[in-house]
C-alpha cells in the first residue's frame, strides 16, 4: 500500500557535540523500569537490598554488548565494506535479543556464584522485569523505523491498521510504501507475557519456572512475528530467531521436567522447600 507521511525526528535531543537518540533513550527507560520493579520484588522476597541493583549495573552493558556482537557475526557482510567504526554504531539500531539474553545468563550464572546465590531466584525475580523492557524498548524500533514486517495491502489496512493511532501507522510509511508494525505486535505480545507471569508468580511456583516460563512464552511470539520481519538475521535459508526459539521451547520443556524428575527444583518460588506428600 502506497502511503505518504513525515518520519519522526530520531534525535530526542542535541547538546552540542552530544546527540541523545530516542532510540538509546527508550532502550534505557526500559531498563531503569525494569530495574525498579526486580529490586521492589527483591525487598519483598527478603533479599539483600543492593543484590539486584548491583546485577543490573554489571548485567546492562554486558548484555548490550553481547546482543551487539551476536548481530554483527550474523550481519557481517553488512560491515565488511565499511568503516570499522559502524560496528560500533548502536544507536542505528541493530541489537539482538537473543544475544542480549545470553549476556543476561552468564552474568547471572557469574554473579550468583560470586554472591552464593540461587542463579533461579536471581532469574525469576528478573524476569518480568526483562519482558517489561523488551515491551518498552520495541518502541525504540519504532522510532528507528525498524523490525517492521511487510507490506501491507490497502484491505489490509482497511479491515485492521487503519483503527491504530496516526502516529504509528504514518511511522510505518517508509519510502512511500506502508509497513506491518511487527514491532507493535511484539510489543503487545511482551504484556501478555508479562501479566502471564505475574500471575503464575503469585501461585508460587518451583523455583526456576518463572524465568523458563519467560523464555518459551516469549519464544512463542517470537516465532511467529519473525515470520513476517523483513529484517530478521539468517543461517542459511532458516530465520536465525526462528531456530533459536524453537531452540528455548524444546530445551525449556526438557529442563523443567528433568528438575522435577531429579528433585533438582526442591523450592519453591518465594524459597520454601518442597514438601514430599508421599508417605
Amino acid at each position: 500500500m502506497s502511503c505518504s507521511a513525515p518520519a519522526l525526528d530520531r534525535v530526542f535531543l542535541d547538546i552540542g557535540p552530544l546527540t541523545i537518540y530516542w532510540y538509546g533513550l527508550i532502550i534505557a527507560a526500559g531498563a531503569f523500569i525494569g530495574l525498579y520493579l526486580a529490586t521492589k520484588e527483591s525487598d519483598r522476597l527478603g533479599l539483600q537490598k543492593d543484590l539486584m541493583v548491583d546485577l543490573i549495573v554489571f548485567a546492562i552493558p554486558i548484555s548490550i554488548i553481547f546482543a551487539r556482537i551476536y548481530y554483527v557475526i550474523f550481519e557481517w557482510e553488512r560491515y565488511t565494506g565499511g568503516p570499522w567504526w559502524d560496528i560500533f554504531a548502536i544507536w542505528e539500531g541493530g541489537i539482538a535479543i537473543h544475544g542480549a539474553l545470553i549476556g543476561a545468563v552468564l552474568t547471572t550464572i557469574v554473579y550468583a556464584r560470586v554472591k552464593k546465590v540461587s542463579f533461579w531466584q536471581l532469574t525469576d525475580i528478573a524476569a518480568p522485569s526483562l519482558i517489561l523492557g523488551q515491551a518498552i524498548g520495541r518502541w525504540g524500533n519504532f522510532m528507528n523505523q525498524e523490525a517492521h514486517g511487510g507490506a501491507i495491502s490497502e484491505a489490509t489496512y482497511n479491515s485492521f491498521h487503519q483503527y491504530l493511532p496516526d502516529f504509528i501507522m504514518n511511522q510505518m510509511c517508509i519510502d512511500g510504501v506502508m509497513y506491518h508494525p511487527t514491532f507493535l505486535y511484539e510489543s503487545f505480545w511482551n504484556i501478555v507475557v508479562l501479566i502471564f507471569l505475574l500471575i503464575l508468580r503469585r501461585k508460587n511456583p518451583l523455583r526456576g519456572e518463572v524465568f523458563i516460563s519467560y523464555l518459551m512464552a516469549y519464544s512463542v511470539g517470537r516465532f511467529f512475528i519473525e515470520g513476517m520481519r523483513t529484517d530478521s538475521l539468517y543461517f542459511g535459508p532458516f530465520r536465525v530467531a526462528q531456530l533459536i526459539s524453537i531452540a528455548i521451547i524444546l530445551i525449556g520443556l526438557a529442563v523443567i521436567v528433568y528438575r522435577r524428575r531429579t528433585g533438582l527444583a526442591n523450592k519453591h518460588y518465594d524459597g520454601k522447600k518442597v514438601t514430599n506428600k508421599k508417605k
